[in-house]
């Protein structure tokens, strides 16, 4: 534990509560033995706001943790932590050329970036969309594009996805993709929930890197609630692009839903998975699949009705419950 952190957050939630600091202190042990709530669910989740029955309906980190450990055999996650290797079992999915550099292939590299104006470059490891680079091919004429990827220990390299311009429309500066969180279970696949996840200024559109997150309707494909950032700030309208969010509509959803269902069956010991799908000009498809998918976009407050939380409905669909 991060003690340090621990008593932050406790000062926090005292500015926010004005509830006494030893109350919040025991509450927050409380939570932890009670509901497997980290301090950091506390806050987030906003649970010193929360009763008893509201609280037994957050997805907490430890009930999280017991999913993943229940339906993800560790002996195959690799395929979905190492990029390269995702690249290669999802190739019928991901839908876009991409080369893994070793050191001595620079003449493979430099007829890959034939035709192509800007990539995509990744470390083999890595989440949050920490290291990325979106590289213009013509900004590196006079330099030496593959020894720079090398140092800078981004390995894998892809062809840029161009987006469908009404995902554009939400934000220009990042992919705007769409995680579809499905369980893989007695031999069929479910999309349990799904959220739009909204970059702000930045190439990537990751939650903790910046980005908002706001709930889709399975159903319909629509936004359902305003998007919120990691900061708690509610966003009725992009802060950049003016679109409203609330009720924007997803397109070819019925595609991204079948997309996922057909991807969950491919390597079926690893059952419960965050999946990133992007909307290109050619339709959907998979940026990478999460086999420990964070819980933090789940349930945050403005998000919630009468603050319920997403466990009953991760329950639901785990069982198999009408």
């Amino acid at each position: 534990m991060d003690y340090k952190r621990f008593f932050l957050t406790i000062n926090e939630v005292k500015e926010k509560t004005n509830k006494n600091k030893l109350f919040i202190f025991f509450d927050i042990v409380c939570c932890g033995l009670k509901y497997q709530a980290g301090y950091l669910d506390y806050l987030l989740f906003e649970m010193y706001n929360l009763n008893k029955s509201q609280r037994k309906t957050i997805l907490t980190r430890g009930i999280n943790n017991t999913y993943i450990k229940k339906y993800n055999d560790q002996n195959y996650t690799y395929l979905f932590r190492e990029k390269q290797e995702f690249n290669k079992m999802f190739k019928d999915y991901i839908k876009r050329d991409w080369i893994l550099l070793n050191g001595s292939n620079q003449d493979a590299f430099n007829n890959f970036l034939k035709n192509k104006k800007e990539i995509f470059a990744k470390p083999l490891n890595g989440t949050h969309g920490d290291n990325m680079q979106k590289i213009k091919i013509n900004e590196w004429k006079d330099k030496n594009l593959y020894q720079y990827l090398m140092e800078q220990n981004l390995f894998l390299v892809e062809e840029l996805v161009i987006q469908e311009k009404t995902m554009s429309s939400l934000n220009p500066s990042s992919i705007n993709t769409i995680r579809v969180i499905s369980i893989f279970k007695d031999n069929k696949s479910k999309i349990i929930a799904a959220y739009s996840r909204i970059g702000c200024g930045k190439i990537v559109d990751n939650f903790n890197a910046g980005g908002m997150v706001a709930p889709i309707d399975i159903k319909t494909g629509k936004i359902i609630y305003p998007a919120v950032n990691k900061k708690n700030l509610v966003f009725d309208v992009h802060p950049e692009s003016n679109t409203t969010i609330k009720g924007f509509q997803i397109p070819e959803w019925e595609h991204v839903k079948n997309l996922v269902l057909e991807a969950a069956k491919v390597v079926p010991q690893v059952g419960l998975v965050g999946w990133d799908v992007a909307i290109s000009d050619h339709g959907p498809l998979l940026i990478e699949g999460n086999e420990f998918p964070g819980h933090d976009i789940y349930q945050l407050p403005p998000h919630r009705e009468n603050g319920i939380g997403m466990l009953p409905v991760f329950e639901k669909a785990i069982n198999n419950r009408k």
